[in-house]
């Protein structure tokens, strides 16, 4: 029979074995990558355009690397705080954001204070889609293309108000442009996302709203919105009978969003890389290609060098329009 002393020792070095070793997730290099589930986080609120194409890709992304992936809602302050809970996270590639052009090109000039640095604090993986914002008014707003509505502004000083997906959103920019071209009276109302931005204009309590374009698809083929613009040079697939915002005569209020995956700094290149792989081969597939089109969104597929350069780009760009517009800081 075993010493009780021996059997005592023998079983805390078991003990003390396991609860040294880190467990299997925890361990896991970029060679055993992936093992567990997978986050997407979304700056936005359900709904929005950020949300669908999320939606569309996650679950194709998950087939690919075998693991489920689940998208988080983390709305508030123009993709503020869900980019800087991402930018916070391990750099495993368990933690992804679906970055726009808010989160990385206007935030930095919209807040003085940001919690994040978008180009320190993350590693881009790939731009994913790229589509124009719309004008959309309430079918009850006495207007049929932008120059009616211009007018009806002017004639009305600061009695109309506009809607966008919240503070230093490109929605809100464009809306803001807009603003000091007719009536420089009229109220911009942020919202946390351009869905419930567009449900505002549907009740028609802010009958103007700067959005983008997918949500607004379906609400305007029913006639529950009208669009006056794509707010781009041509037209868009989605919306063929509504003219460019270029064609209706309002140069300089052009905007699309851009949507893209990034991870945190450190994240290993080998992670990056594979989860760049699957991106753009999602994006190939035909399924894909024609969801994305049927609300507006154009598949891109950058290389990672070309989604850098465009965060670089977008920031200086917006930051000018922001000074020009006399935006303080929040």
């Amino acid at each position: 029979m075993m010493n009780p002393r021996a059997s005592w020792l023998s079983a805390l070095a078991v003990a003390a074995a396991l609860l040294g070793a880190p467990s299997a997730a925890t361990s896991a290099g970029p060679q055993d990558y992936p093992n567990q589930p997978l986050k997407i986080i979304v700056p936005f609120t359900p709904g929005g355009g950020v949300d669908v194409v999320a939606r569309i890709v996650a679950p194709k992304l998950g087939e690919a690397l075998g693991q489920s992936v689940i998208i988080e809602n983390r709305g508030g302050a123009g993709g503020m705080l869900g980019a800087a809970s991402v930018a916070q996270a391990a750099p495993d590639g368990y933690t992804l954001l679906f970055g726009t052009g808010s989160t990385h090109g206007t935030n930095s000039s919209v807040y003085a204070k940001l919690n994040y640095d978008p180009v320190r604090d993350f590693v881009p993986v790939a731009l994913v889609t790229s589509s124009p914002l719309v004008l959309v008014v309430n079918p009850s707003l006495p207007v049929k293309d932008v120059k009616e509505l211009a007018a009806l502004v002017k004639a009305n000083p600061s009695k109309y108000n506009i809607a966008s997906a919240g503070i230093g959103t490109t929605p809100h920019l464009s809306g803001e442009i807009f603003r000091l071209m007719t009536d420089p009276g009229m109220v911009h109302v942020p919202f946390n996302g351009s869905a419930p931005a567009m449900q505002s204009a549907l009740g028609g309590h802010t009958p103007i709203a700067f959005i983008v374009l997918s949500p607004a698809v379906p609400q305007v083929k029913e006639g529950k919105l009208r669009a006056l613009a794509v707010l781009s040079t041509t037209r868009s697939a989605a919306l063929p009978d509504v003219p460019s915002i270029v064609e209706a005569g309002f140069v300089g209020v052009e905007a699309d969003t851009q949507l893209g995956v990034l991870v945190p700094a450190a994240t290993p290149k080998e992670i990056v890389d594979r989860l760049h792989r699957e991106i753009v081969a999602i994006l190939a597939l035909p399924d894909v290609n024609e969801r994305l089109a049927t609300l507006g969104f154009v598949p891109v597929a950058s290389t990672q060098a070309a989604f850098a350069s465009l965060i670089g780009t977008e920031i200086e760009r917006w930051r000018k329009v922001i000074k020009d517009a006399h935006i303080k800081p929040e």
